[in-house]
């Protein structure tokens, strides 16, 4: 009997919230060249000597706001999506989890696999659109250490899947159990990203050249902001949601150069300034709840548009281990070892 393995690839977590960690973890994480795509020297010093220092201990603080009993949330949550996963697949499968960056690591993940003897390897990053800074850097990683082991299964990658109909029906079923009549306005809350990522991208042009906020084409269908803007519309769509009743923004931003607009926070203010009161926020490029949902937006975001005279920033759970999501993580793979 053939037997597939799964590789699913989440961002990354620290092992505790301790400074120490924590600081593991964001050295990892932001030395990475996908993620700060500077010169070495520059991009070294940079981290090593001023962001990793002075974040560590603030960054430790707001993981032990959502730290629970079954420790970091983006771990277990994905672990549940993990396990549901293997159950819905059965024998044919093994599905086994890695973290970009900390445990468990795609080295140790990846050997289970190939130690297991299965037959061929489909690797999914759980970022629904494609990134070069979360996406590919993955990709990448999954690769090194696929190239290490001598005749391993043939491997197979998954760019995207935020256009898959099961993924937008998975947000729209958690919308609709949020009630989503109760609430004045609607935001889709992304993950920024650097302008200048996009402008690697594209070469030559932009997105404006490339329509990325009104339609996805053959040139822009790995653009983060036009994935993201196609998300959006395709969950409004199902939701019967008029134009006027959503924004949609980009969150976590770091440093001073420009990442993507409209910022989340300073849309929550100019909502909350003209008169909305309460907000239910959809965050689409998240697969597991984790600290910039359940810390940023709940708890930061929240307090930030109450403070300028709203009542309520209200989060979406993310998809976690949600029946319609792992059918939709279930047919992609069965798609994609008949094909």
């Amino acid at each position: 009997m053939m037997k597939t393995g799964v590789l699913l690839v989440n961002l990354g977590t620290p092992n505790s919230p301790s400074t120490s960690d924590v600081k593991a973890y964001l050295t990892e994480f932001l030395n990475d060249p996908f993620v700060i795509d500077f010169s070495y020297l520059k991009r070294y010093f940079l981290v090593n000597f001023i962001i990793v220092p002075f974040r560590s201990p603030k960054t430790a603080a707001l993981y032990k706001e959502i730290w629970t009993d079954k420790g970091s949330p983006l771990k277990f949550n994905s672990y549940e999506t993990c396990y549901k996963l293997q159950e819905s697949l059965g024998d044919e499968f093994r599905v086994e989890l890695a973290m970009r960056y900390q445990q468990p690591s795609v080295q140790s993940a990846l050997k289970k696999l190939i130690d297991s003897k299965v037959d061929h390897i489909l690797c999914i990053p759980l970022y629904p659109q494609y990134t070069a800074s979360a996406s590919e850097s993955s990709l990448q990683k999954v690769q090194s250490e696929y190239d290490k082991h001598k005749n391993p299964p043939p491997i197979q990658y998954i760019k995207q899947f935020y256009q898959h109909p099961g993924f937008i029906a998975s947000w729209v079923e958690r919308a609709r159990a949020a009630n989503i009549d109760n609430y004045d306005h609607v935001l889709f809350s992304y993950h920024g990203l650097p302008e200048r990522h996009l402008e690697k991208h594209h070469g030559s042009g932009n997105c404006k050249d490339f329509h990325c906020t009104e339609e996805v084409n053959e040139s822009n269908r790995h653009c983060y902001r036009a994935t993201c803007y196609d998300t959006t519309r395709k969950i409004a769509h199902e939701l019967n949601l008029p134009e006027k009743n959503y924004t949609i923004s980009f969150q976590s931003r770091l440093g001073k150069d420009p990442w993507l607009r409209p910022y989340t926070d300073h849309e929550l203010i100019r909502l909350a300034q003209s008169g909305v009161k309460k907000i239910l926020v959809f965050s689409p490029s998240f697969v597991a709840d984790c600290l910039e949902t359940l810390y940023e937006i709940s708890i930061e975001y929240n307090a930030l548009f109450q403070e300028h005279g709203g009542e309520q920033v209200q989060l979406i759970e993310s998809l976690n281990g949600h029946p319609r999501w792992i059918a939709t993580l279930k047919d992609i793979i069965e798609q994609n070892v008949k094909a």
